[in-house]
């Protein structure tokens, strides 16, 4: 039997769990143990795409959360960065929420601030839905799970990764081509990203995105009953800034940031400003 290859340095490797579903999730842990605690877990969760990973989504994030006193946790959902990538399956929203739900209690998680872009969002409004006594507070960047798969279909940012996720040829150029609609200033897309992505998305099979399935859950944002911060890329490709107002009118605990010259991240296009407000929502 011949080795396994080497993990790549990048995204880096930090530590994964085998969780009782048989799959098993990679993840990140940050305390900065010169920072008085806070008390706050704080799990970020990353969105989907080609090559995404919980370190390319949060590298911005991750330190000033853990200098102000915060557990940090940034998981690999099931599929993507350096956790299982099961074959012929359905990625399931129920299959991310109870993989992740399975990690936080390894970690012995108890109720957290969920922090979720895109896909990762859509994981963080589910666990909410599911178990809201394990959610302080919740936070969406850009949320996936609240339009229809048709109306996310109609997005060229979505209409352009699957095609080549599931059909096309893959190589670098494709993927600096999708980070950069991802982003809409392309100066945030270096050869440093594309290489952390590239390295994740050579292990990932069709499956994960060409079977994903995440109903729209608009009709249960009213269920929300907790302290919600939102943000959105006016320029957002991949989830329409619609949602933004969807979240709004549904759940009267609700402030939201929008920018006007930014796309899918806010988290990296703006980290300075994200990083800001978030730490003053989970000191309020």
């Amino acid at each position: 039997m011949s080795a396994a290859a080497p993990t790549p340095t990048a995204p880096p490797f930090h530590r994964s769990v085998a969780l009782p579903s048989g799959h098993s999730l990679h993840y990140h842990e940050v305390v900065d143990a010169s920072a008085a605690p806070s008390g706050t877990t704080v799990v970020l969760i990353q969105g989907s795409g080609p090559g995404a990973n919980g370190w390319s989504n949060f590298k911005h994030n991750i330190g000033p959360l853990a200098a102000a006193g915060h557990r940090v946790l940034v998981p690999d959902l099931l599929g993507f960065g350096w956790s299982s990538k099961p074959e012929g399956i359905d990625y399931t929203l129920e299959l991310f929420s109870s993989t992740l739900l399975e990690l936080l209690d390894a970690l012995q998680v108890g109720p957290a601030v969920l922090v979720g872009n895109s896909l990762g969002g859509a994981v963080a409004i589910d666990i909410a839905l599911q178990q809201p006594q394990r959610v302080q507070k919740l936070v969406m960047m850009a949320t996936g799970g609240i339009e229809t798969r048709e109306v996310y279909f109609q997005m060229p940012g979505i209409q352009r990764m699957v095609a080549g996720f599931v059909g096309q040829a893959r190589d670098k150029a494709w993927l600096r081509q999708i980070l950069e609609m991802l982003a809409h200033d392309p100066a945030h897309v270096d050869d440093a990203l594309v290489d952390e992505r590239w390295n994740v998305l050579v292990t990932q099979p069709a499956d994960v995105l060409g079977r994903m399935k995440v109903p729209d859950l608009t009709p249960r944002l009213p269920e929300l009953k907790l302290p919600i911060l939102g943000f959105w890329g006016q320029e957002d490709l991949f989830c329409p800034v619609s949602g933004a107002h969807k979240v709004l009118a549904a759940c009267p605990q609700t402030a939201f940031y929008l920018y006007g010259g930014v796309g899918h991240w806010v988290m990296i296009e703006r980290a300075a400003e994200f990083n800001r407000h978030l730490l003053h929502f989970l000191a309020d």
